[in-house]
């Protein structure tokens, strides 16, 4: 079991971890309450505008690359992280001012929504790829999975706070609530012993750097059956808000403490997902297989279910699933690229990831007005449905990629032998 917190020999990661996982409680509580703030504050329990502010705070993700990749390869990534935790704090100050004085209109969500995701884009992949400079490829895998674990910690307990602080102060204390946690990480990077930070070879501005990345990924087919499993279960997937916020007005009529305590359920499944994740040595391409399935599999008992605690049941499912395909997805795509490289590669997944969101989003929650939030959740478990099936036609018709999946019992082992174009069929 202690070799499931084996990162946290690393000082400055203990340092790290401890900020954010104060911030990301925060994080928990604003997006529980920014999308209760839409449904009941804002609009008449309208889904198709919570779908447009979560294709807000996603958006950039695509339209920013391949920027944001660069500026994580190029520039000091602690000193950017600073930068970027400081806008976001604004920010969630800003939302949380006009929201307590009244002032708050949905175009106000909108723009702080656009504006929180541009800074976020060049924050998600900056960070990620700065937990390989606190602990090194030897835990990496570990490190990934444990900051899972953090976020998925606070995902449990943040929305449940998120409900009772709506209800006994309002709305706008959770945003101001995020924007002070955001206090933590900037600490955490302010008193880091810089000594101990693992040097890297960063980018260089040449000619054609910023678009180095997408042919990278492209000439490796494991990468892009990773890329393309991830945008198909994004993009209609991960539309957590507007699955769990519509079952919850529309078919269980439950109150503020009632939806926060759904968004908990799911994170019950993404913690013990994450902390598994952290005591495996590594995890490999049919992991990402059985996940994408295990997920379709929770959507459709979502979309079944008959009451509310049964619908409780399948997120934790859907949790579950989903942090195993995520977790298994970043310490793949770290571990096998060059280091120089990494700011790039997490840049392009997190842009898979959650920039199909603005596609996807706006759908779902259009499906969901027109036909039901259950008729939503089954788009979601026939994207996952197809993301797994891709997959496994994939391992199955190429010897190499089997090899790939089952490869190296240590972090170690492993980057030497995934690294490099694999053969296979064409994807």
């Amino acid at each position: 079991m202690l070799s499931a917190f084996r990162s946290f020999r690393v000082y400055n990661y203990r340092l790290w971890a401890a900020g954010a996982l104060v911030s990301n409680f925060g994080t928990w509580i604003q997006r529980t309450a920014q999308d209760w703030l839409v449904l009941t504050e804002l609009t008449d329990k309208n889904a198709s505008a919570l779908g447009i502010v979560v294709a807000c705070q996603f958006a950039p993700q695509l339209l920013l690359l391949p920027w944001t990749g660069f500026a994580a390869d190029y520039f000091d990534r602690r000193k950017l992280l600073m930068v970027t935790q400081g806008l976001m704090a604004t920010l969630s100050l800003l939302l949380g001012v006009l929201t307590v004085t009244g002032l708050v209109e949905l175009w106000h969500v909108y723009v702080l929504a656009f504006l929180l995701g541009a800074t976020a884009a060049f924050d998600a992949p900056v960070r990620h790829a700065f937990v390989g400079e606190l602990v090194g490829d030897h835990y990496l895998s570990n490190a990934v999975a444990l900051n899972s674990t953090s976020f998925n910690t606070a995902r449990l307990a943040g929305p449940a706070a998120a409900g009772f602080f709506i209800a006994a102060v309002g709305i706008g204390w959770a945003f101001l609530i995020n924007g002070f946690s955001f206090l933590a990480v900037l600490a955490s990077l302010f008193f880091m012993r810089l000594s101990l930070l693992r040097e890297r070879k960063r980018a260089s501005r040449a000619k054609g750097t910023f678009l180095a990345g997408f042919g990278y990924a492209w000439r490796r087919q494991d990468l892009r059956l990773i890329l393309i499993m991830l945008f198909l279960i994004g993009t209609f997937g991960f539309n957590f808000p507007i699955f769990i916020s519509t079952m919850a007005v529309s078919v269980y009529q439950t109150d503020a403490q009632g939806f926060g305590m759904l968004a908990s359920f799911i994170a019950v499944g993404t913690l013990v997902g994450a902390i598994l994740a952290a005591g495996r040595r590594m995890l490999g391409l049919w992991s990402l297989v059985f996940a994408a399935m295990f997920f379709s599999a929770g959507c459709l008992a979502a979309a079944f279910s008959p009451g509310y605690w049964w619908f409780a049941a399948a997120l934790v499912m859907i949790g579950l699933a989903a942090i195993t395909f995520m977790t298994t997805t970043n310490s793949i795509m770290q571990l096998t690229t060059e280091p120089e490289m990494r700011g790039r590669m997490m840049a392009l997944r997190v842009a898979i990831a959650l920039g199909g969101i603005p596609i996807g989003a706006p759908i779902a929650g259009w499906v969901a007005d027109q036909f039901g939030p259950r008729w939503a959740l089954g788009l979601g478990a026939a994207s996952a449905l197809a993301a797994g099936l891709m997959g496994a036609i994939y391992l199955l018709r190429s010897k190499e990629a089997v090899a790939l999946s089952r490869s190296g019992s240590s972090e170690a082992g492993a980057v030497t032998e995934m690294r490099g174009d694999q053969a296979g069929p064409e994807l």
